[in-house]
C-alpha cells in the first residue's frame, strides 16, 4: 500500500485521480482501505490549504432567521429588547458573551461563528 502524504498541488491532484479511480470500492476490502485513508489525507490538506472562512457573526444571524422564517422579534429572548436587536443588527452594537451564549443554546447558532471579530458602524 504505496501511500505518502499530500504536500503539494501535484499529490493533491494525484490523490484526487486515485480516488476518483477507487469510488466503487467496497469498504473492508484493501482498495475500500486505501479509498479511506487517500480521502482522509485529502480532507486534511483541503483544511490547511483551501479553508472556507467562517460568517460574519451579524450575518449569520440574519441569514439563520431568514432560512428558517424567523422575525428580529424571535431575536429578543436571545439579545434582549426589540431596541437592542436593532442595534446588533445594525451593528450599532457588539454581541456580548451572554448573547453569544444564548444564540448558540437557543438557535444552534455555532459559537465560533458568533465570536469572531466584526465591524461596527460608528456613532453619528
Amino acid at each position: 500500500m504505496d501511500i505518502k502524504p499530500v504536500r503539494t498541488e501535484a499529490d493533491y491532484e494525484a490523490a484526487l485521480e486515485e480516488i476518483e479511480r477507487l469510488l466503487a470500492a467496497r469498504p473492508g476490502t484493501p482498495e475500500g482501505d486505501r479509498l479511506e485513508i487517500l480521502a482522509t489525507l485529502v480532507e486534511a490538506y483541503e483544511d490547511r490549504h483551501y479553508a472556507i472562512p467562517l460568517p460574519d457573526p451579524v450575518e449569520a444571524i440574519i441569514y439563520h432567521l431568514e432560512s428558517r422564517g424567523l422575525s428580529r422579534r424571535d431575536l429578543e429572548p436571545f439579545l434582549g429588547s426589540k431596541a437592542r436587536v436593532s442595534e446588533v443588527l445594525n451593528r450599532k452594537r457588539p454581541l456580548t458573551l451572554q448573547m453569544i451564549r444564548k444564540l448558540s443554546e437557543g438557535l444552534g447558532l455555532p459559537v465560533e461563528t458568533l465570536i469572531q471579530p466584526y465591524p461596527l458602524k460608528q456613532a453619528a
